[in-house]
């Protein structure tokens, strides 16, 4: 009936008549934007404009009108609720996700403040809520993956009888993109520290009692430290804490720890820092970020993996991921970039992969070789990843991944593009 509405009519009259009252309901529970305000607003602007534009003439016009109504769809679809026994409160979240999975869960109870956040895609939704009361530190979280529930449970400190959740923060009930989140950080213990090379280790952080967090593939996290009394933040990948000669099975861990795989540099002030923590020592640990998709690889035939260095730890979870739950798979390839042999990290490993799992092959290329050296040398080049990043038939669905130094990502994304393939066959992790 909209597109039958001239100029002349006093369409704000008569959309105000439509509006019978305000839903009242728990200042807990108050959502942060009424949904009948954002149609209201949407089609009240639309009628603002030229008739026109309700015909949608335009294909670019029409995109921005189905977004905008998916994104109404799935602001009805998130909502959440609260109960209680005399010893425990669940808060349970409703997204009416299918594929909602412990990645796309991250939750935080930090002395009485509870920050539950689910991914949506690019968007986030977060229940944010100070805590009438406060509840121990174990914390349990359920997912019910098939309809998307999430449940976290915490135990009362004492059998009090709550009679709200609590106050909601400014940023509860909200659902807005993931990059204008912002960063959330928590205090994570060290718990140890191993030697991967001469100047590479492997640290482990053991994540809070009350920390739900899954890293997904590809993706990173932000390490917070104070050094020099300058607040320093840097990015680091999440890596396994070995690398698995076994896929039949997906791995499965305790999600309790972060692995994190380290080269530290002499003039290098936050790795120094790092490298100086002692055993029980905390550093702030951010949510995961970057854009990286399992999507990307799920009907991969062909996966190269460009690496440099230890630009190399993203390869880690991704090699496990694939050569696990691909089953198209028919070849993972890593080209792995080193100035010398000292600095090739999991090397044995690696080849033991090779020779363990016929679909795996990898090759070191060293800048800087011994005379004894009798692999290859050189830096990243159009010829040499002529050599080596070749489809295993002609028209197999191939993705190459690379990571590293500034300017070994550049130069190689371009050697590539150059080489005939795609944007869309080529990812490159950065941060």
């Amino acid at each position: 009936l909209l597109i039958q509405v001239h100029r002349w009519v006093n369409y704000e009259s008569m959309l105000k008549e439509c509006l019978v009252g305000r839903m009242a309901v728990k200042p807990v529970v108050a959502p942060k934007v009424s949904f009948i305000m954002i149609l209201y607003n949407f089609f009240v602007s639309k009628l603002m404009k030229d008739c026109s534009c309700f015909y949608l003439s335009s294909l670019l016009e029409f995109i921005q009108y189905a977004k905008q109504v998916s994104l109404i769809w799935l602001l009805l679809s998130l909502s959440y609720d609260w109960f209680q026994t005399d010893s425990l409160i669940t808060v349970v979240i409703y997204t009416k996700q299918k594929d909602m999975n412990a990645e796309l869960v991250i939750v935080d109870c930090q002395e009485k403040r509870l920050r539950g956040e689910i991914i949506v895609g690019d968007h986030s939704y977060l229940v944010e809520v100070d805590f009438d009361h406060e509840v121990q530190e174990d914390m349990t979280v359920n997912i019910a993956e098939k309809v998307g529930k999430v449940e976290i449970i915490l135990k009362k400190k004492g059998s009090i009888h709550w009679k709200m959740l609590g106050q909601p923060l400014e940023s509860h009930n909200t659902f807005i993109k993931r990059m204008d989140r912002g960063l959330f950080y928590r205090r994570c213990k060290l718990v140890s520290k191993t030697e991967v090379t001469h100047d590479t280790r492997l640290l482990c952080l053991m994540l809070p009692k009350s920390t739900h967090l899954r890293v997904p593939t590809g993706q990173h996290v932000y390490l917070k430290q104070i050094v020099a009394g300058t607040e320093v933040v840097k990015p680091y990948t999440p890596v396994l804490p070995f690398l698995p000669l076994d896929f039949k099975q997906p791995s499965h861990h305790d999600g309790a720890h972060l692995y994190l795989m380290i080269k530290i540099y002499s003039c290098g002030l936050f790795t120094q820092a790092l490298d100086h923590l002692q055993i029980g020592d905390y550093i702030c640990v951010s949510n995961p970020d970057g854009n990286f998709k399992k999507s990307q690889v799920q009907a991969l035939e062909d996966l190269f993996l460009l690496a440099a260095g230890t630009g190399f730890t993203p390869m880690i979870k991704l090699l496990n991921f694939t050569l696990t739950e691909v089953s198209c798979l028919r070849r993972v390839r890593l080209i792995f970039f080193n100035k010398t042999e000292d600095d090739i990290l999991w090397r044995n490993r690696l080849e033991e992969l090779a020779l363990k799992d016929e679909r795996f092959e990898v090759h070191f290329i060293l800048s800087q070789p011994t005379k004894e050296w009798v692999g290859k040398q050189g830096k990243i080049s159009s010829s040499l990843l002529s050599e080596f990043v070749k489809r295993s038939r002609k028209d197999s669905k191939v993705l190459i991944c690379i990571c590293g130094p500034t300017p070994f990502t550049e130069q190689g994304v371009q050697y590539l593009k150059d080489l005939g393939y795609s944007q869309e066959e080529i990812h490159a992790f950065t941060a």
